[in-house]
Parts: structure tokens; sequence; C-alpha cells
């Protein structure tokens, strides 16, 4: 594991690097407002986990809205928001015509097909040749179009960019990038929910946090929304894996930078560029930036399993990294699992 403490904290990246990104929203109250009008929408259980030597608690994601993740809060969201905005009576159809694109690793895309589905827009998901077809055939279960396009992830987004461009459809990332914030910066308050829901379920404060990251929107949101009920006082930890250290290189930079490196096993994670508006929120609001090897992030599988808490590389990321740090048993340390084995 290799590890970086961030020299910007509590002074933040310069802003001409971010190219006028904002830094991550704080109004959970306006996302829980709309996701209680959703008949699947509800908490996500907060389980504490044994065997860690520090006491540690763990935001359990894997059911969250019948989609596996905690991306549900996310594309779906911002889709919901957008329907909500028409003012059309029948909701089920208050996005006819429209048509939502995206790339995805994961579960992202998941969550666009599903809030398309609702609303009566159309989803098209764009997928890098190393998604494996049984998410395709996921995708295409919730209504998607799927279209394979590219050898990795940056491939597919720009596949899909440019079919928003040449079709006129509507680009829903779940990363942002310079001209395009706004989807994106609504997209990652959604995942305020479950960070306002995590904090009103933990006994006591945390004194480690630790939040695994791809293009950083989870991380982002969780830590700004952590920093405005906690304060100074958690020591928020990003992990990412070693072949895709985008954050922690971008930190290490001081302005954003692409890594290079293999393909990881944590394939939701696997992301060689980061958003900037997760960057300007972790600049400010991270303490550490840490990396983890493929092993390391399968050696906990199977002891979260035997705790009934099955999860992927991806999702246990956080849990793997808090294996290879030695803190005390006063500690208390916060968790995110973000997804169901098998995703």
């Amino acid at each position: 594991m290799d590890s970086l403490d961030n020299p910007w904290r509590g002074k933040r990246l310069p802003e001409d690097v971010l190219h006028g990104a904002p830094a991550p929203g704080i109004d959970a109250g306006a996302v829980e407002a709309l996701l209680a009008r959703c008949p699947v929408a509800g908490e996500t259980p907060l389980v504490e986990a044994e065997g860690f030597g520090a006491r540690v608690w763990i935001k359990d994601e894997r059911g969250r809205m019948g989609l596996g993740s905690f991306k549900a809060l996310g594309a779906a969201y911002v889709i919901a928001h957008e329907a909500g905005a028409t003012g059309a009576g029948d909701m089920a159809n208050a996005l006819n015509g429209r048509t939502y694109v995206t790339a995805s690793a994961g579960n992202h895309g998941l969550s666009v097909a599903a809030g398309a589905h609702v609303f009566g827009a159309q989803a098209v998901v764009y997928l890098s040749d190393t998604v494996p077809e049984g998410f395709a055939q996921r995708l295409r279960g919730k209504g998607a179009e799927v279209v394979r396009a590219g050898r990795d992830y940056e491939a597919s987004m720009q596949a899909a960019a440019d079919a928003a461009q040449d079709k006129g459809w509507t680009l829903l990332s779940d990363s942002s990038w310079p001209g395009y914030f706004d989807l994106p910066h609504r997209l990652m308050e959604g995942y305020l929910a479950m960070a306002a829901e995590a904090a009103r379920q933990m006994p006591q404060a945390p004194t480690h946090i630790l939040l695994q990251a791809g293009v950083g929107g989870l991380a982002g949101a969780c830590a700004a929304w952590f920093r405005h009920v906690w304060g100074d006082s958690p020591r928020i930890v990003v992990v990412e894996p070693e072949a895709a250290p985008a954050l922690m290189g971008s930190i290490r930079a001081g302005r954003p930078e692409e890594s290079a490196g293999p393909v990881s096993n944590m394939g939701r994670l696997d992301c060689k560029a980061p958003s900037l508006i997760a960057l300007k929120g972790l600049a400010r609001d991270a303490d550490a930036f840490v990396t983890i090897s493929d092993a390391e992030a399968s050696a906990v599988l199977p002891e979260l399993a035997a705790q009934g808490l099955a999860t992927t590389e991806s999702g246990g990321a956080g849990l793997a990294a808090l294996r290879l740090m030695d803190l005390s048993q006063e500690a208390r340390v916060l968790c995110i699992l973000s997804e169901e084995a098998g995703a």
C-alpha cells in the first residue's frame, strides 16, 4: 500500500487548474426530500464488523433501491430531478423523447437505465471491452441499449460523448471535466443521502473514514458532508487501485493528472482520470490518499463474506486498506460497502 498525506488540505488546489469546477454540494435535505417521493427509496443499514482491531462500522449499500449499489442515488436522482422540473402530471411519461447516454464501468449505467425507464426516457450505455458481458445483460434487462466501444473506460466515455454531440442526446456522466459540470454536480449531490444517513446512524463520530474512489464522486460527496457534520476531527483517507491512482497523482502534481496502468480487478474504481468536481472537494477535505494492489483488494473478501458482507474488490476497497493500517483499538472507523457481490 502506497500512501500520500494531502499537502493541499486546508489550502485547496489553485482555482486555475480546475477550470471553474464547483466544489461538491452539501444540500442533503433537498436530496432526501426528492427521494422520499420514490416508492423504492429507503435507508440502507449501518452494521458493525468484527476482526479489524479498531471498532468498524460499515454503511452497507448493497440493497440500495434494488440496484445493488450506491450508484442508485446518482444518475437516477438526476433524471428524477429533471422529470420533476417538467411539471408533467404523468411522471411516467415526463421525459418521453429524451435519450440519456453514458459510459459505465459498472453500476452507474444501471442507475441511468433505471432512472430513464421510470420517467419514460431512453438509455444508451457505452461499455468498454473490459466490462463483462453479464453486466451488459443486466443493463439490457433494465431497458438500456448497450454499445461496445473502446479498450478501456476512457475510450467508451469518449464514444458516449461523441454520440451525445452527434445525436442530440443528453450525456449523463459520473465524472466531470472542463465545461461539463452541471449534471455531474447534481449527480454527486445524490450521494449525500448515503452520507447523511451514515452520519445519523453512527453511534458517535468516527476518528477515521475510508472512502474508495474511481473518478471520485462517492469520496468527494461523502467527504464534503462528513466535514460539514463532524468538522476537521475525522481523518479522511481516499483509497484507489494502484493501477489507477488518478486522484493521488493529481494531488501529488498539484493539478489534474491522468494515470496509466494495467486493468485492475477493482473494475468500478479503475478510472484513469479524476472528476474535477471531486478533485476540488477532496483536495480540501481529504487528509490522505492511499493505493492498494489487486491482491490486497481480494484478500479481505472472504473475511467480509464470512460476516454476511459479501462484496467485490471495488465494494470492499476501503476495508482492504483498513486491514493494512495499524490503527489502535480505540479508533472508530467508518467505511462504505459500495456494491453487492457479482456486480
